[in-house]
């Protein structure tokens, strides 16, 4: 298949203009484990959604819904996005949307195997579409959405039998930072 070296995971100069800092990429025991296991280790999951809730604060503080996602591949951070919805006036600009296009534009690739992707709210069905398509191996993130949630509330996009393509799921990694932004900017709609 013509873009099967596409699909090649190695290191690129490009991941070093977003990469992470230092302290919070994984490390090659992490990384070999994530890809044997499928699961990162815990302590790599907090750090990276820890950068995710970043990119939700400031969704919050431009008045958008603050959800925040990270793609991280290989221990690097190579994509990272937040709502902006309202900004942009497209409701196809969720966090992860954001964050697979950014990706997909450093790496110059349409597929991310083996790569994570970080979010502060379980995705919805677009967002959990978008993250099958690129071949995401793993999706984790804070809270689930009861009312839009695609991959465990309202469906199972990412892990659905009938895909050639399933994902890794972990929720509830930050849990209580995520929830406690959308409570207080929904509050503050209300209030």
């Amino acid at each position: 298949m013509p873009t099967a070296a596409v699909h090649r995971r190695s290191p690129r100069p490009v991941l070093q203009a977003i990469d992470s800092p230092p302290a919070l990429r994984c490390s090659a025991s992490s990384e070999a484990h994530l890809q044997a296991h499928g699961e990162a280790h815990p302590e790599t999951d907090e750090r990276f959604m820890a950068l995710a809730l970043e990119a939700a604060r400031e969704a919050g503080e431009a008045d958008e819904v603050p959800i925040g996602a990270v793609i991280v591949l290989d221990g690097v951070v190579v994509g990272r996005g937040r709502n902006r919805t309202r900004e942009l006036g497209d409701p196809t600009v969720h966090a992860e949307m954001e964050a697979l296009r950014e990706a997909a534009r450093s790496l110059g690739v349409a597929r991310l195997p083996g790569a994570v992707c970080y979010t502060t709210v379980e995705p919805c069905f677009m967002c959990a579409g978008a993250l099958s398509h690129a071949r995401v191996a793993r999706v984790v993130w804070g809270v689930r959405d009861p009312k839009f949630g695609g991959c465990a509330s309202l469906g199972h996009v990412l892990s659905d039998e009938r895909l050639n393509h399933r994902a890794q799921i972990t929720e509830g990694v930050q849990a209580a930072a995520a929830r406690a932004l959308l409570q207080d900017f929904f509050r503050s709609k209300r209030g």
